[in-house]
């Protein structure tokens, strides 16, 4: 199967992140894609850059016919994401200033990225995944 896919959360994004490592040599892309937790009520994002990126992603990673793993990873709910301290703001590997974020990981480290503001745009996405597409 092309797309194969990882979730994490804060809580064990240390040992779902090891796993999608020791993997990526297998993958001709390896992304992680940052997002908002689902709002329990709605069953909806609580972000709405989220909502209107998450099915542009998934339809065009799913369209690809290399393989891909995309690593999932939960910030929280909104409370906890607007924490200047959140564990993935301060992180010297992600500095994430917003979601989603979707990051092409290549030899241990970020290769390319799309931040909030563009992470919904098919052309970007498609650059992202040939790594054509730089920090």
């Amino acid at each position: 199967m092309p797309l194969t896919s990882l979730d994490a959360t804060v809580s064990n994004l240390e040992s779902v992140f090891e796993k999608f490592r020791s993997e990526a040599s297998k993958n001709k892309a390896n992304l992680i894609l940052f997002l908002a937790d689902k709002d329990p009520s709605t069953s909806l994002s609580w972000c709405p850059d989220c909502v209107r990126a998450e099915p542009v992603i998934y339809k065009k990673l799913e369209a690809t016919s290399d393989d891909v793993a995309l690593l999932r990873a939960y910030v929280g709910d909104r409370h906890t994401w607007r924490n200047p301290q959140h564990p993935w703001r301060v992180d010297p590997k992600f500095k994430l200033t917003g979601v989603p974020t979707l990051i092409r990981w290549e030899n241990d480290t970020i290769s390319g990225r799309l931040e909030d503001y563009e992470a919904h745009l098919e052309n970007k996405i498609d650059a992202l995944v040939a790594g054509k597409c730089t920090k």
